[in-house]
């Protein structure tokens, strides 16, 4: 069928557009019909909306020789009533549906012409869709096997009268409908579009903005010009793609190689295809075949993928795997799924990755998940501690609560018990002593009391108080008041006015001549106090249900005040120690800063850190070159030794500089010097190597296992300050996360008052004796004591036994043998002093050999007094030996049991323990402080001392002495000193025993003399008294330490941890940690510190004058400088901090 075009004005050119199956698109001019709507001329998409716009003419399109009985009948839509815009559809004859699924075979099929496209409307599978004009109006319309759909629409468009909007579109890729129903909507004017039963005919009027829907199909017509080259481009890619793949897939099997991947190149972030020849690999009769790989050396996300055969000719598989952008390798190879592989002969197969991470790199980025990876884990883990804690304190507040209720039914029965028993026997009224009026009153009343003065030991007061409370006192004074004379004639009496308290069931009151805290003298009934019951305001059962529940609530609150102090006193000084140990590693770090330092100080993983190097302090003064030799994690990192590096100069000439980059899994950095490339002289700090710590890395320090022998140990077993530091040591150490534990012999005069789980263990024999073995904790530490059958260590001492020697070489060679019946590895056997010296001897003669073969030794000496023979014999087995101080060190380096070994010992300071003499929390001075309030934390302290001793309240410099009485400790210096500290007007406290009955009988005569001389200024207490030494340390002003020797000392340091000043004699441990004030400034300085007290040379009377005197006059003349000072010494750390961390250089170096 053919319908004419009519033309009432002259038609413009039109232009067809269309699409051929290769999607190139043309345009042909034209005057008259479309053949079946459509044209197969190949063309290019012009803009046909700008260049050939319509004139205004109306027209039909007639459609012909197409067979369309086979179409779907359109959709009749009737536009629906609505003000801005009505759409009208004309019936349509049903036509043939065309497919919009895209052939893939299209892409090798060619054209038949430049006029004509062959087309098989049969052969396509029919699909259909929408285009949306209006949001509730719509049309069907088809689209061709190809993504072809044409959609003829002509209209006029008068832009003089801005009537009509022409539209012509025809429809070419598959989703256009979609986007055609967004970008041709018509307007919010009034207008109107038809299609008629041939063809499509659309015509929109517009009233308001004729410009919008050119514009908005403008841009869909530039969008699908884009997406037209594109698809042609991927067209052309894949043919590429599939050539290239060809040839290489041709090459490779005529060189006979069996693998080949594509692209050749492999990149991070993309796609590679695997290819391998079935024919030629071990696989060729398998019926399956899958890859099995990973990446980066087979360290990073592995896969296995199934091969699928390919249309190459030849046996070819293949697979797609994609290429993670941390990857620089690709490392896999074929089997079967089974048991059959083909794995390059036993190479696998690789393939490098270009453009992306190296090695190095990626290994960074594991470290970087890794650390990742444990911040999770530490998340989760304290989340998990959290609800721990807090259902442990839920518990733990269940508890109490049934705790304080219990508590209070008890407290409430005991209340109820005295107010019935005085009930009984307490009087309204007393003849002629007192009354109340009214007789009867309850609780809230105003009553008025009557006091008869002539009764009693007020008679000649001028004034009368009352001093009250309720309950037996329970609220403490709460009722006050002065009486006034009354206008009774018959006596002298007087009265007060008050208010009964609520909740009162008896009042309680005496009366006073003055009010209360001016008061001096009291009528209290002979001692009795007065009483009188009150009567209840409610029945007697529900006064004591809410007294009960009174009683619970002021329990629940008292315990709710004193936890939250706790609380608070226990996160003070969490903070104060971390602030102490942050300042303490601070200086430990710029201890060596003469010599070597870093920048930044704070080295941290994952960080570029610059090394500063003085080698005119070291070994290297006057060497043309300095090399720098480096690794990690005490040398154990898994990259090595780095290569050396030439160290450049600066700006300071004496410093010379390089850089290294600390890797995230390091925990410590380790270097040494040496004056050439190859070696030569080496700087490595006397054989124990420059460390410095590596902060936030994601691998931490592995522990050490710490085993020490000794005979003492504080609280439990302690003589000297041996004792102290084994405790002190090992909890520091143990802080430090390192595993420790201690072997003690079990004394039947051991303190088991300060052991935690005491249990037995197990038993074993040696030497003919068996041994039992118990366990239990001391101060936190796990402590194993020996017990042998043979009655060693049941002499009610720990020394003074004339077989003194045998008894603790049994001990040390049964501690040896327990460690290795009980299975232990440890890394570190620590003994200390004669008694436990046979350790490092019998270990090398028979326990090198077994399970305890990688232990060494390290051996302590902390007085050379005693047993020097044996500690010279412990020198020799030793693997690495130290005393308690550097100075102490240098002084006995000449005595001929150390000297032959000086390049294996050190002088390492003792600490103190910071939670055992801490003034903060410390339980035997009245006022706990810190540097911030020491002021006012010692004058109570002091003032307490006073009270306890029966020295006069006054305030006068103290001068305290806690020291035991023997020659080394310099007794003709104490006794000079007691003098002269009484002779400046002074105040002098001695703590302290002797041995020797002798001494001991000296200073009981001494203290006879001074108690009477000076009884209000002078106190020698001879005997041990740990609670008085706390309060000594708290209230004295300076502590004085005039030692003839002393391997390290910890007096001084106790005295300064309470802020008190050290005055002390240059030797020993007292001259590495007392810096004069006068004198020692820039030695403080080289140790980081400020002077910090006053010492003293010689060993008479003079030297102490010479300290004494300087102290005493600073306390009267510059008692704001003193304060100062005693605020300083308080801030100094000399705890466990900074040793602990030297020991654990000398037990690395023992292992090293």
């Amino acid at each position: 069928m053919e319908m004419a075009l009519q033309a009432h004005r002259p038609v413009s050119c039109r232009a067809a557009l269309f699409r051929n199956e290769r999607g190139n698109l043309r345009i042909k001019p034209f005057v008259g019909f479309f053949p079946n709507g459509r044209t197969p001329l190949p063309c290019k998409l012009p803009l046909w909306h700008n260049e050939y716009t319509a004139s205004g003419v109306p027209f039909h399109v007639a459609a012909a020789a197409a067979d369309f009985s086979r179409r779907k009948r359109r959709k009749r839509s009737t536009a629906r009533p609505k003000e801005s815009s009505t759409i009208e559809f004309s019936p349509k004859p049903p036509a043939r549906s065309i497919s919009n699924k895209r052939d893939q075979k299209s892409n090798h099929e060619s054209c038949e012409g430049p006029g004509t496209v062959t087309m098989d409307h049969q052969a396509r599978n029919l699909q259909s869709f929408e285009v949306k004009f209006e949001p509730d109006e719509e049309i069907e319309a088809e689209e061709t096997d190809k993504n072809v759909a044409d959609l003829t629409q002509d209209s006029k468009f008068d832009k003089t009268s801005n009537e009509k909007v022409p539209v012509s579109m025809n429809i070419m890729d598959k989703g256009t409908a979609g986007r055609i129903k967004e970008a041709v909507k018509a307007p919010q004017g009034k207008g109107v579009a038809s299609v008629n039963a041939d063809g499509i005919h659309l015509a929109i009027t517009e009233t308001e903005k004729p410009s919008t829907n050119v514009e908005e199909i403008t841009n869909l017509e530039a969008k699908l010009k884009v997406e037209r080259e594109a698809i042609l481009k991927a067209e052309m890619e894949e043919n590429l793609h599939r050539m290239e793949i060809e040839r290489l897939a041709d090459e490779n099997f005529a060189r006979g190689e069996k693998m080949f991947i594509y692209p050749q190149v492999v990149k991070p972030g993309e796609d590679v295809e695997i290819f391998l020849n079935r024919s030629l690999s071990t696989l060729r009769d398998e019926p399956e075949i899958l890859i099995m790989g990973s990446f980066n050396d087979w360290c990073w996300k592995s896969f296995t993928v199934r091969l699928n055969k390919t249309h190459l000719n030849g046996d070819w598989w293949s697979c797609l795997i994609h290429v993670p952008k941390e990857s620089y390798k690709i490392d896999f190879v074929f089997f079967n799924g089974q048991d059959i592989y083909d794995n390059n002969n036993k190479n696998d197969y690789c393939m490098p990755i270009e453009g992306g991470m190296d090695a190095f790199a990626f290994e960074d980025f594991l470290l970087e998940e890794k650390r990742r990876e444990l911040e999770d884990l530490a998340r989760e883990e304290a989340e998990r501690e959290k609800q721990v804690e807090e259902k442990r304190r839920r518990e733990a507040e269940k508890a109490a609560s049934e705790a304080d209720k219990g508590q209070a039914r008890v407290e409430m029965e005991k209340q109820r018990g005295i107010w019935q028993e005085l009930m009984r026997k307490s009087p309204k009224s007393i003849d002629g002593v007192w009354y109340i009026e009214p007789s009867d009153f309850k609780g809230q009343d105003l009553v008025r009391l009557y006091y008869n003065r002539s009764s009693g030991p007020l008679v000649h007061c001028n004034e009368l108080w009352i001093h009250g409370g309720y309950n037996n006192w329970r609220d403490g004074l709460c009722i006050s008041g002065k009486l006034v004379k009354s206008e009774r004639k018959d006596d002298d009496w007087w009265y007060a006015n008050f208010i009964v308290p609520d909740g009162a069931l008896i009042l309680n009151w005496v009366f006073a001549d003055g009010p209360p805290q001016h008061a001096g003298l009291y009528d209290n009934n002979h001692r009795q106090d007065f009483h009188t019951i009150v009567l209840m305001s409610v029945p007697e059962n529900i006064f004591w249900v809410e007294e009960e529940r009174r009683i619970y609530k002021k329990l629940q609150e008292e315990r709710r005040k004193r936890e939250e102090a706790v609380h608070a006193r226990a996160k003070k000084t969490a903070l104060m120690k971390a602030e102490t140990k942050e300042r303490t590693l601070k200086r430990f770090l710029l201890s060596q800063k003469h010599i070597v330092y870093t920048e930044p100080l704070d080295v941290n993983a994952g960080d570029t850190v610059k090394i500063f190097y003085n080698p005119s302090n070291t070994v290297l003064n006057g060497k043309p070159e300095a090399w720098f030799r480096c690794s990690f994690n005490r040398w154990t990192h898994p990259m090595g030794m780095l290569p050396p590096q030439i160290m450049m100069p600066t700006e300071n000439a004496c410093l010379v500089k390089t850089t290294v980059k600390v890797p995230f899994d390091a925990y410590m950095m380790d270097f040494v010097f040496s004056e050439k490339e190859d070696g030569g002289i080496f700087d490595n700090k006397d054989g124990i190597d420059y460390h410095i710590p590596v902060f936030g890395g994601i691998v931490k320090e592995p522990p050490m296992h710490i085993v020490h022998v000794t005979v003492e140990m504080a609280p439990i077993a302690k003589v000297g300050g041996l004792g102290d530091v084994v405790t002190s040591l090992s909890r520091a150490v143990q802080d430090l996360n390192h595993n420790v534990d201690v072997i003690l012999p079990k004394y039947d005069c051991l303190n088991l008052s300060n052991v935690k789980d005491f249990q037995f263990n197990r038993s074993f024999s040696w030497g003919g004796t068996e041994v039992k073995v118990w366990h239990g904790k001391v101060e936190g530490l796990s402590v194993y004591f020996l017990e042998p059958h043979n009655g060693f260590f049941g002499r009610g001492c720990i020394y003074g036994c004339s077989n003194d020697g045998e008894r603790f070489g049994f001990f040390c060679h049964s501690a040896l043998e327990f460690l290795l019946q009980s299975g232990f590895h440890p890394d570190i056997i620590h003994c200390h002093d004669w008694s436990s010296a046979p350790v490092a001897w019998l270990y090398k003669d028979h326990y090198t050999h077994n399970v305890l073969s990688k232990a060494r030794i390290v051996f302590t000496i902390h007085n050379l007094e005693f047993g020097a023979h044996l500690i010279g014999k412990a020198m020799t087995f030793s693997d690495m030996a130290t005393t308690v101080s550097h100075t102490y060190s240098r002084e006995v380096s000449g005595n001929p049991v150390i000297a032959p070994h000086l390049h294996k010992f050190y002088g390492i300071l003792n600490g103190i323990d910071p939670d055992i003499w801490d003034p903060y929390n410390d339980k035997y001075i009245p006022v706990p402080y810190t540097s911030e309030n020491v002021i006012e934390g010692k004058r109570a302290a002091k003032e307490a001392l006073q009270q306890r001793l029966n020295l006069k309240k006054a305030d006068l410099p103290l001068v305290g002495m806690i020291t035991r009485l023997t020659h080394q400790k310099g007794i003709h210096l104490i006794k000079h000193a007691i003098v002269r500290a009484l002779e400046c007007s002074g105040q002098v406290v001695l703590l302290g025993s002797a041995p020797d009955p002798r001494i001991q009988n000296d200073f009981v005569n001494l203290a006879n003399q001074f108690h009477s001389s000076h009884a209000d200024r002078a106190r020698l207490v001879l005997s041990y008294d740990e609670p008085l030494s706390h309060l000594i340390y708290a209230g004295a002003d300076f502590i004085l330490v005039p030692s003839i020797f002393e391997p390290c000392g910890l007096t001084q340091l106790t005295a300064m941890r309470y802020g008190s000043i050290p005055v002390v004699r240059k030797t020993g441990g007292l001259y590495d940690t007392v810096f004069d004030v006068d004198h020692d400034k820039e030695r403080a300085q080289a140790q980081g510190l400020e002077p910090n007290g006053f010492n003293f040379d010689g060993a008479d009377s003079a030297g102490v004058d010479y300290a004494l005197n300087r102290a005493i006059a600073a306390w009267y003349d510059g008692r704001d400088w003193l304060n100062l000072l005693c605020k300083r010494v308080m801030e100094q750390d000399w705890s466990w901090n900074k040793p602990a961390l030297d020991y654990l250089e000398i037990y690395h170096a023992a292992r090293k």
